[in-house]
């Protein structure tokens, strides 16, 4: 009785058969509709703001006799020369910047606070607190006490911290982090207790560390919020050196007259001025979203896993 060789079978077999197809999975009609879905509504998303440039480029005298069009026709940078040659919107971008960054770090580090202290349930602090939270969320005290607040008590008049304190708290942000801090492991927070380690640094070291994806999302919700207000701007600045971009754009759209009042001599191209400043308007935060990007789905769904 002869004896074969195993592993030489085995590989005389697996070079002498033909190589197996991996069977393709076949999709199902719902998941075929929801790409198609999904990819129809970001067109729908896309084209109105791909116009919008197109007409930024297109010069004033064809855009005031044709409109939109879905190619820039007669190509002409000239609403953004005119736009730049100017101080104006250069000195808007300067407090836009200083309102975003600022409002987004301090609303950001207020919500985490808030939410933290709600979260742990302490008693006589927690509760009271969320209550306290919860009240902006259905009624707010009206525009007369906040102007009264704002220019009277606070003095904060023709301040960049007169638009960024009205919004430093949204109450459905910080119940997001709250969802999300009660979903932190408990065994964790323990362990570093037992350790001896302070609240203050459990927070700082332990909780912060993990919460990096509800914090890029909230982060964001912010920055988006600061970036494009202006109406408390409109209210508490009146100083035209201390507008914020968003203002000089709603000025410009609101006015005619107020296209040529950037800092330049020359007669302004108005309508291509208008698509211009709106792509310079969005342009900037438009670049925040794909840093966020990896966060922000995985930063929802856990926030909202338990309650």
């Amino acid at each position: 009785m002869t004896m074969i060789d195993a592993p030489a079978v085995n590989a005389r077999t697996t070079s002498g058969s033909p190589p197996r197809r991996r069977r393709r999975q076949r999709r199902e009609p719902f998941t075929i509709a929801s790409y198609i879905g999904v990819a129809a509504f970001g067109l729908i998303c896309i084209v109105p703001f791909w116009m919008v440039i197109a007409g930024s480029l297109t010069a004033e005298s064809v855009l005031a006799q044709r409109g939109y069009s879905f190619w820039p026709t007669n190509f002409s940078l000239e609403a953004y020369q005119t736009i730049f040659a100017g101080s104006r919107v250069w000195q808007s971008y300067t407090a836009s910047i200083f309102i975003t960054a600022v409002g987004t770090a301090i609303a950001v580090s207020a919500t985490s606070g808030i939410a933290w202290v709600i979260a742990r349930g302490l008693a006589w602090v927690s509760r009271p607190l969320a209550i306290f939270a919860y009240i902006p969320m259905l009624f707010t005290g009206g525009l007369v006490p906040m102007y009264i607040l704002i220019t009277q008590i606070l003095e904060l008049r023709d301040s960049w911290f007169s638009v960024i304190f009205p919004l430093v708290i949204a109450p459905f942000l910080v119940f997001v982090q709250v969802s999300f801090f009660r979903a932190t492991p408990t065994e964790i927070l323990d362990a570093a207790r037992i350790d001896g380690a302070s609240e203050l640094r459990i927070f700082f070291q332990i909780v912060l560390p993990l919460s990096k994806p509800v914090i890029a999302v909230i982060a964001l919700f912010y920055a988006v919020t600061f970036w494009n207000e202006w109406f408390h701007a409109l209210l508490f600045i009146s100083e035209p050196d201390k507008f914020p971009l968003q203002l000089v754009l709603q000025n410009l759209i609101t006015s005619v007259a107020n296209a040529a009042n950037l800092g330049t001599q020359a007669a302004a191209p108005v309508y291509q001025m208008r698509l211009a400043m709106t792509v310079i308007t969005i342009g900037p935060i438009l670049l925040a979203y794909p840093f966020a990007q990896r966060y922000f789905v995985k930063g929802l769904t856990l926030g909202a896993s338990k309650g």
